[in-house]
């Protein structure tokens, strides 16, 4: 027998949570046919594996790749974490379905957080099928903010029952072709306008197709608790898969409360619900600056957000929103110190600065700075929000059942992804979790970290054949130095890289990095769900 590939000596880590042992990976037509230790037969390509752990590709769970993939193909920050799938299409944001003269109006929508990407009228059978050569795999979800947008636009109200119905009609066709599920963002505009009976309609066509649904919950800080029961009955009422992304505690008032949540959770699973989470290992979230205001400051779409924002009633009315109740779906922030710029098309030399900063260099109010700097940017301003405890970070990271997602973009170094100063998890997220949590806290064995980043996702994401190092698997394949391997991206500096020299990741048995160098291959695939909910 000759493989195409044979990795030699490392410890094998497969994903289970099971123990890591001595074995070796054989690899033939893009995946494992053997593994064990001492394999002998010939290999077109020998891997030394002697120091490294060999663990099944990371699935990211949790992504807004759809955003950059197109135009940045090679993923290099995540792969250069282990990432070698993605989900993405989340938060309600998908980048199709786009009707018939609709185009810019999603473009200004998501501008926020995809300035750079081209739009295109398209169904979204048709972006599965057009979806071009990249590095990582890629599940895609139907976006019911973009959906509504599609049909309704940016309207404070029920949908008629037509309108209702084509919003089904374009999941249907979605689910379809192969989408993996329905998201949804109901935290902020246009999604936080719907009510749940609408959500529930969506998810019987998702049950139909025995597909699954991945929520933004209405509220992450002070209303979670109600958020959280409308997730959990959508799984009582429906024989989907739910999973709350990203999940948090957000603002100062609700810091301490990730035990409690997770019970919650536990106990609906309990009761027979099909309820999952993920998060990430960061104290700041990362948003668009227009969702954290009040969701009336959006009504009528981007134009009239824009001038509306120039009036002083509606600045008044946010300030007294915010002083009521605090920031949409972030809580109460310490100060507007903890408001950073991240990415600012128009304004990139404010990249870095906080609304209080730049509020006081104008000497201003930062309701007045916020305002002038959406107006300034067209609405496309993204921020980094300080609001997480890092006690509820680690109650997390620490549960087994809590899975890992970044809630990043694949950028790079260089080019038009490498502009202004994103979250540093889009580069740190996976090699955080293992360096930080497991190796320098100590908050739980390697084997459940990566358990919790493939083994558990697969399962989750009813993944027929990845997740795991076993024979006949997908070769999605991450090596890397349990000792050396720690993310560097930080939130002055997140255009860095994971530490590791020898860190080599496959994709459907495929070298793509090699000794942490990309190789260019594009060997990623789009992943389709079938008609029994598997997904291949």
């Amino acid at each position: 027998m000759t493989w195409d590939i044979l990795i030699r000596g490392g410890f094998v880590i497969d994903g289970s949570g099971g123990p890591a042992r001595p074995a070796d990976v054989a690899i033939a037509g893009g995946r494992i046919a053997e593994l064990g230790p001492g394999l002998s037969g010939e290999a077109l390509r020998v891997i030394d594996a002697d120091g490294l752990v060999v663990t099944p590709g990371f699935i990211d769970i949790k992504t807004h790749s759809d955003f950059v993939l197109p135009i940045n193909p090679k993923a290099e920050s995540k792969l250069r974490q282990g990432v070698t799938t993605e989900i993405i299409g989340h938060c309600g944001y998908s980048v199709a379905p786009v009707l018939p003269g609709k185009t810019q109006l999603l473009a200004d929508y998501l501008s926020g957080g995809a300035p750079w990407l081209p739009f295109r009228e398209m169904s979204f059978p048709n972006y599965l099928d057009t979806f071009p050569a990249v590095s990582v795999n890629a599940g895609m979800l139907v976006g019911h903010n973009t959906l509504r947008l599609m049909v309704m636009g940016l309207e404070d109200r029920a949908p008629t029952p037509a309108e209702l119905d084509q919003m089904l009609q374009l999941l249907d066709a979605g689910l379809r072709a192969g989408a993996l599920g329905l998201s949804t963002g109901l935290f902020t505009p246009p999604g936080s306008f719907a009510k749940p009976d609408e959500i529930h309609a969506l998810c019987a066509v998702a049950a139909r197709h025995r597909a699954a649904y991945f929520t933004h919950i209405r509220d992450e800080s002070n209303r979670m608790e109600d958020a959280l029961e409308e997730a959990i009955a959508v799984a009582r009422a429906f024989p989907v898969h739910v999973q709350i992304v990203h999940l948090k505690c957000s603002g100062v008032d609700n810091w301490g409360q990730a035990a409690r949540v997770l019970q919650r959770l536990a106990q609906a699973r309990g009761e027979g619900c099909d309820i999952d989470c993920d998060a990430y290992p960061y104290a700041a979230g990362a948003n668009p600056l227009k969702n954290l205001l009040p969701p009336w400051v959006q009504v009528g779409g981007n134009e009239a957000m824009l001038a509306r924002l120039a009036t002083p009633e509606a600045r008044e009315g946010i300030a007294a929103d915010i002083a009521d109740s605090g920031l949409n779906n972030w809580g109460r922030i310490p100060s507007w110190e903890a408001v950073q710029v991240s990415i600012s098309p128009n304004r990139p030399d404010t990249a870095g600065k906080t609304v209080a900063a730049l509020a006081a260099e104008r000497g201003i109010d930062p309701i007045d700075q916020i305002c002038d700097h959406l107006i300034a940017d067209s609405g496309a301003t993204r921020v980094l929000i300080t609001s997480i405890s890092e006690d509820d970070i680690r109650t997390i990271v620490k549960s087994p059942e809590a899975l890992v997602g970044s809630d990043g973009n694949c950028i790079a170094d260089y080019g038009i992804v490498g502009q202004g100063l994103p979250h540093p998890r889009f580069y740190g997220t996976f090699p955080k979790i293992i360096s930080r949590y497991v190796r320098d806290e100590g908050l739980l064995p390697l084997e459940r970290a990566i358990h919790k980043m493939t083994g558990g996702t697969a399962r989750a994401l009813k993944l027929r054949d990845r997740g795991r190092l076993a024979p006949g698997y997908r070769a999605d394949i991450t090596l890397f130095d349990p000792a050396d391997f720690r993310d560097e991206a930080t939130y002055a500096a997140p255009h860095r890289y994971p530490s590791g020299p020898r860190t080599t990741v496959l994709v459907n048995g495929v070298v793509v990095i090699n000794n942490a160098a990309h190789t260019g291959a594009l060997p990623g695939t789009v992943l389709r769900r079938g008609t029994d909910g598997m997904v291949g």
